[in-house]
Order: C-alpha cells, then structure tokens, then sequence
C-alpha cells in the first residue's frame, strides 16, 4: 500500500501526466506535490482545485444521489472524481476515502494530446483505493 510520496509518483507514470498533488480539501493544503503547477506555484494549486472539490462535496446539486441510492459509506463525499476540461488538458480530482473525517482528493493534471482521461480515472480509483495515510 503506498504512501503519498508513491502514490504521486504512481499517479505521474499516467500517460501526459504533467503535474500531482494530494490535497486536504478542508484547508487548502498540498499534503504532497509532484511535477508542474498549472499556475507554477503548487500551494496556488491547491487551494484553487479545494475550492471546486469543497463545492462539489458540498453542495446539494452534486451531493444528493439518484433516487433510491444509498448513501456514500463511511462518511466519505457523494462525489468519486471532478473533471474540468480545458483546452490544453484535463484537471482529474479524485477523492480519497480515508478512516478518519475524509477530506483529501488526488489531483492530477493532464496533457489532453497525449493523456488518456479514461486510463487516468481508472488509475487513480485504484491508487485512491490503496493509499494509506498515517
């Protein structure tokens, strides 16, 4: 089970991956960063991409599930990825279920000629699903 420091190299072996972090979306803060910044300064990064993760954990629109679904389990944010498509990449949030108050998402920035956003979400569920936090 990997750590964020293996986990972000994991995320960055994604075909165009450009630039990682593991972000505490309550505060704003990169626990972890790899790469490029979109904005060349990660921390900006962070904060900016909590922003969109807290308004899409939060806010009833993206939080209320189909009619008759369960509830997320444990706690963890309705919401499994954000994906914001700008004309040069892709931006892939994915939360990260953890034992305590969940509250992290991976965040992956993707070159959109030579990333594949599919492979992207496939791998970071599972490294989403494996990382430990401690």
């Amino acid at each position: 089970m990997p750590g964020i420091d293996e986990c972000l190299l994991e995320v960055m072996a994604v075909p165009g991956a450009r630039g990682a972090a593991l972000v505490d979306w309550s505060s704003g803060l990169a626990l972890g960063t790899i790469g490029e910044s979109p904005v060349g300064d990660h921390e900006t990064t962070a904060a900016e991409t909590a922003e969109l993760a807290r308004a899409a954990a939060e806010y009833e629109s993206f939080s209320a599930g189909d009619p008759g679904e369960a509830d997320a389990p444990g706690g963890a944010p309705p919401v499994e990825d954000v994906i914001v498509s700008t004309r040069s990449g892709y931006h892939v949030l994915r939360f990260v279920e953890t034992s305590f108050d969940s509250s992290v998402f991976l965040h992956l920035w993707l070159d959109r000629t030579s990333g594949n956003l599919a492979l992207a979400r496939i791998r970071m569920r599972d490294l989403a699903g494996r990382l430990v936090l401690g």
